[in-house]
């Protein structure tokens, strides 16, 4: 069914999540606080998979549809973990949305529900005070140039 709970993936997916409430005209938007990495876009102390810092209670989610909103569909870990402790939850249903898509990078072979574009470059967010340099990948590997959103 439509959403009825906007589930916004901090940082990245605040904006956009507002956003999308504002078209949607809804005003239930909660927070996932999820870690994976810094600001300069290398692993949190080495973390391997995601780790929730803040999520909403089970209630907030029980019988809902469910709309997780993150800026961007790297590996697809953090998106992945948010909507398996949705579904723990028992929302009624869970689907992802994201503005870019990287395919060949997603690890699972999963992919969002909803995303504006497919990418395989680091992106460059408006609302992004810090922006990792190229060599500075989420992988530690050279990218190519980012591309501003």
């Amino acid at each position: 069914g439509a959403a009825d709970v906007v589930l916004a993936i901090t940082r990245g997916g605040t904006i956009p999540a507002t956003l999308l409430c504002e078209i949607m005209e809804r005003r239930t938007l909660l927070t996932a606080s999820v870690m994976l990495y810094n600001d300069a876009g290398s692993r949190f102390y080495g973390l391997d998979q995601p780790s929730i810092l803040h999520f909403p209670e089970d209630i907030l989610l029980r019988g809902r549809n469910v709309l997780i909103v993150d800026d961007v569909w790297d590996s697809g870990r953090t998106a992945l973990v948010v909507r398996e402790r949705c579904r723990r939850a028992q929302a009624a249903s869970v689907q992802v949305a994201v503005l870019h898509y990287k395919p060949t990078a997603s690890l699972s072979g999963e992919r969002p529900d909803f995303y504006v574009n497919q990418t395989q470059q680091w992106v460059v967010y408006p609302w992004e005070r810090l922006a990792p340099t190229a060599d500075q990948d989420k992988a530690g590997e050279n990218t190519p140039d980012p591309i501003q959103a």
